[in-house]
């Protein structure tokens, strides 16, 4: 009789997923990749392949394609979802509000129908720190008032809020909400990192374009902030770390009730200055910045309190800024 649990990942060939991947394949799960490759690329699994030594189904579709979704419900047999797969820019949200509300709602929803008509009943979703909002203290806990600044984190939180609605009225459904914060670094081999398609949106991503010269200059978006270095704080978590959660989270999910939330970060803050002089010291280069003001919606600080993820899920991030930029920075070289 085969045991093996298998998972559904949507938005597999992503960042943050194809990470997950690997740790899924490694802790002997079977995995089903989904992905439209909207800001990822099929090379991303290719290397998953390769650091693994398996191979799984991988499908080419959309969230929005009912249709093509459910043949993947139709052809294997899926026992939990790990759902990645999103629109995920906070400034283009910004200026396209139409087309994130419809991708990632209609296409969680679509989801949730076809996991709810296969009996496909366990779910972990990537959530985000974003939900937070402008007017809490740090350090962010999972119980603190929610609110948002722009579209990519309203959809995060209106689909944490169907969780919770759906959770409630379907019992037998068992929910994890994993909120990110700062996800950077790479696997350790090198072959898959943070790589999106045209100019970056994340720090770390910009870092490594101007440290091999492919961007002139690194934009500091304030300096004026009430921190150590007046530049903004955050929490970085190191990517393999957070794949890490996902798996915890998934053994977990059966002492789970209903929908539950869970800070994934170190709960420690770095400014961006801290981010680039780490950086420096593991490329050995110098990476030019200036100053810029401060973009709305920016706050000053955000760091988790992560004592509910090892309090109930036994994880904890485990790896330092220097170790994160040391594979981030191992990593570009390798795509040079």
């Amino acid at each position: 009789m085969d045991t093996t649990m298998n998972v559904l990942v949507t938005g597999g060939a992503g960042y943050i997923g194809s990470h997950t991947c690997i740790e899924l394949l490694n802790n002997n799960y079977g995995i089903i990749v989904m992905d439209n490759y909207s800001n990822s690329s099929p090379e991303a699994l290719r290397a998953v392949e390769k650091i693994t030594g398996k191979t799984f189904p991988i499908y080419e579709c959309d969230m929005l394609d009912y249709e093509g979704f459910e043949k993947i419900f139709q052809e294997n047999k899926i026992d939990a979802v790990i759902h990645f797969a999103g629109l995920k820019a906070v400034g283009e949200s910004v200026g396209k509000p139409l087309e994130y509300y419809h991708n990632n709602l209609t296409g969680t929803i679509n989801l949730l129908r076809l996991m709810k008509a296969y009996g496909v009943k366990k779910l972990v979703f990537s959530s985000s720190a974003t939900v937070y909002g402008m007017n809490n203290t740090v350090p962010f806990q999972e119980d603190m008032p929610l609110s948002t600044t722009n579209p990519y984190g309203t959809t995060k939180l209106m689909i944490e809020t169907i969780l919770k609605d759906l959770c409630f009225a379907e019992k037998d459904w068992k929910v994890a909400l994993l909120r990110y914060f700062n996800p950077i670094g790479a696997h350790q081999s090198g072959l898959i990192g943070e790589n999106p398609n045209g100019i970056p949106n994340n720090l770390m991503p910009y870092i490594m374009k101007v440290a091999i010269g492919k961007l002139p200059c690194l934009s500091v978006y304030g300096n004026d902030y009430p921190t150590p270095d007046g530049t903004g704080v955050r929490d970085y978590i190191h990517v393999c770390d957070l794949a890490t959660g996902h798996l915890k989270a998934l053994e977990k999910l059966d002492s789970i009730a209903g929908a539950q939330a869970y800070n994934l970060g170190t709960g420690k803050g770095s400014s961006v200055l801290d981010v680039v002089h780490a950086f420096e010291r593991a490329s050995g280069t110098k990476v030019n910045y200036q100053f810029a003001p401060r973009r709305p919606g920016d706050i000053a600080e955000c760091y988790a309190d992560v004592s509910k993820a090892k309090r109930e899920l036994g994880w904890e991030a485990k790896l330092n800024l220097d170790e994160m930029c040391r594979d981030s920075w191992n990593f570009i070289k390798n795509q040079k």
